[in-house]
């Protein structure tokens, strides 16, 4: 088994295995945590910013894949709307994560760590990418 892939135990059938890319990983956690009510927007990175301007969403942007010895780590870097409420958002959207992985994927994350890095005001627009990399 290659280090870049996970191979999925549940669900053995005896036709063979799968195994799951860790940027299929990243585009689920990134849709998960999108949908969170009070995240403004995904932070990405230089890479995601070039193939959005080409014309294609990367719905992984803001989102970092780690597999380690324990397990899954999951980095997720985001802008939050002000007024909200940080703790309960972050919460929410480590718990949206969780559950849309193991719905998806039969996986668990070890690890969902939520960076806040930065806060939209209601009369600002969304920010264009800026190019840095995470």
């Amino acid at each position: 088994m290659s280090e870049n892939i996970l191979e999925m135990s549940q669900g053995n059938t005896g036709h063979g295995k799968v195994e799951i890319a860790p940027e299929v990983i990243e585009v689920i956690a990134g849709i998960a945590a999108s949908e969170v009510e009070g995240v403004a927007q995904m932070r990405g990175n230089f890479a995601s910013g070039v193939v959005e301007r080409l014309g294609k969403k990367n719905h992984g942007k803001g989102v970092k894949v780690e597999l380690t010895e324990e397990g899954i780590k999951v980095e997720v870097y985001c802008l939050m709307k002000f007024g909200i409420s940080i703790p309960a958002v972050a919460q929410e959207i480590q718990d949206n994560i969780r559950q849309a992985l193991l719905n998806m994927t039969a996986l668990e994350a070890q690890e969902i760590n939520i960076h806040v890095v930065g806060i939209l005001f209601e009369n600002q627009k969304l920010e264009p990418e800026i190019e840095q990399e995470i």
